[in-house]
């Protein structure tokens, strides 16, 4: 991962947490892919993706989260809640960082799409 990413995961985490959730896991990681972020947000299961941008040339961060990534996560989140052995309420957000001469902008997507 490089720095702009490490930086905007360590950004998101403190925001989430400020926010009152639990982290549970971060870079989750399966045969199918990755999840950046596994939170709880009072009883539900929250699988995020962060995007982190310092410019827009290849548009807005959340943009980046495309159907085949949307699908990864599903199947990733699926082999999550499959070890937990039990069905749990789930949704999927995702935090769109913006990094511009040290001004840092997190729009915070609540359940940005369905699966």
């Amino acid at each position: 991962m490089n720095t702009v990413g490490k930086d905007g995961e360590d950004l998101a985490v403190n925001f989430l947490k400020k926010k009152g959730y639990k982290i549970i896991e971060r870079n989750f990681r399966t045969s199918f892919g990755e999840i950046d972020i596994i939170a709880k947000d009072g009883e539900i299961i929250v699988f995020t993706e962060v995007k982190t941008r310092t410019d827009e040339t290849f548009g807005h961060p959340f943009e980046a989260v495309h159907r085949k990534k949307r699908e990864k996560m599903r199947n990733v989140a699926l082999c999550f809640l499959k070890m937990k052995k039990r069905e749990l309420p789930s949704r999927f957000d995702v935090l769109s960082i913006s990094i511009d001469n040290g001004e840092k902008n997190i729009e915070h997507i609540i359940d940005a799409f369905e699966v």
